[in-house]
């Protein structure tokens, strides 16, 4: 039995490519913020890549019917370290929100154990009431009661970015175990209602929405990031400057090495950069779904439609946000932006689903 070799190949070529427009955007902070370089670039290699590939070794070797016999546990468990945010000396806030938990010169973002981690538990679920998923007793209300208890931690820190992930990820695992068309349309109508209810309570939020509808309000405000990105997506032109050429990274992108880093990489590699990125997180997402249609139970069909949702979407509304098509969710791009915690869980779950096609039907 072996894994899916072309989405493995793909992974790669996202990890390398990855390193190389991570390295580039780096120069930014480097320049900006000299003694924080290191610790970053520490986080990103040895957390990220080396942890990460190592650890994704390990989770393609295990089977992956046993992780649906520890999914309550899991998922308890990384809603209880998502909490431990809120602890005064463990959690660390930066621009407003609680989202990272401090160990030493290493920092840990909760959030993404909580991803996979219901990612996991949804799909044991749906599988133990395969037969029941369109009764609302069965289907939607546990549905919506799972993702709540996920959704509370991610509130209150707050990533509402997140949040809309894992909500995607739920819903097309919800769709993929058979949900019935209004019960999809009242999940759809969660996030709206959601949105709605946040922006009237908290002004980051309305202020991001009032930016998206019109991002010339303010320039050198609450416009300012989506601006300069704008900028310097369309300064790339059809080839882009040259790799680590770009100028908007080193004195007006915010967050070149998050989540702008694909204005930086468009402004050196231009569209036809962007374009050959885009198409590589469509290979993955594609290849994905094959190994799902082929998975040799149910449960495995969905949880690799769970795992390759999470990574393709949370991609696909960064890209979107930085071309503001979406509003700002400071969401980074998997693979490529910094963050050695998501590299890690990212690298992870691609290993469950490399397991997964190893036993999948031809």
């Amino acid at each position: 039995m072996k894994i899916d070799r072309t989405l493995l190949i793909i992974t790669i070529t996202l990890v390398v490519a990855g390193f190389f427009i991570f390295t580039s955007a780096s120069l930014g902070l480097l320049a900006r913020e000299g003694a924080r370089f290191s610790s970053v670039a520490f986080n990103q290699i040895f957390l990220g890549m080396l942890l990460g590939s190592a650890i994704l070794f390990l989770t393609s070797r295990i089977r992956y019917r046993k992780w649906r016999k520890y999914a309550f546990v899991l998922f308890i468990t990384s809603i209880a370290t998502a909490l431990l945010v809120f602890v005064p000396g463990l959690g660390l806030e930066a621009g407003g929100a609680k989202r990272w938990i401090l160990f030493g010169p290493v920092s840990f973002q909760p959030a993404e154990f909580l991803k996979i981690a219901y990612v996991i538990y949804l799909a044991a679920y749906l599988t133990g009431n395969r037969s029941q998923t369109t009764r609302i007793t069965h289907g939607l209300l546990p549905f919506l009661g799972i993702t709540a208890a996920a959704a509370i931690p991610l509130i209150l820190q707050p990533d509402t970015g997140t949040l809309l992930v894992i909500l995607s990820a739920g819903t097309a695992m919800f769709i993929a175990a058979g949900a019935r068309a209004r019960d999809v349309l009242t999940i759809a109508a969660v996030p709206v209602i959601g949105i709605t209810i946040l922006a009237a309570i908290r002004p980051y939020v309305r202020e991001r929405l009032l930016t998206f509808f019109n991002p010339a309000t303010d320039p050198l405000g609450s416009s300012y990031q989506i601006q300069q990105s704008l900028i310097s997506i369309g300064s790339g032109q059809w080839s882009g400057r040259g790799f680590g050429q770009s100028v908007q990274k080193f004195n007006f992108l915010p967050e070149p090495i998050g989540d702008s880093i694909f204005a930086v990489f468009s402004e050196e590699f231009g569209f036809i950069g962007a374009s050959l990125l885009i198409a590589l997180f469509l290979a993955f997402a594609f290849r994905g779904l094959k190994i799902a249609s082929q998975a040799p139970d149910y449960f495995g069909g969905l949880l690799v439609v769970g795992i390759v949702i999470l990574i393709v979407s949370q991609s696909f509304i960064n890209i979107a946000s930085m071309l503001a098509v979406l509003p700002l969710t400071g969401l980074p791009l998997v693979f490529i932006s910094h963050g050695g915690t998501a590299l890690l869980f990212a690298l992870a779950s691609i290993g469950i689903v490399l397991n997964v096609s190893k036993y999948r039907k031809s």
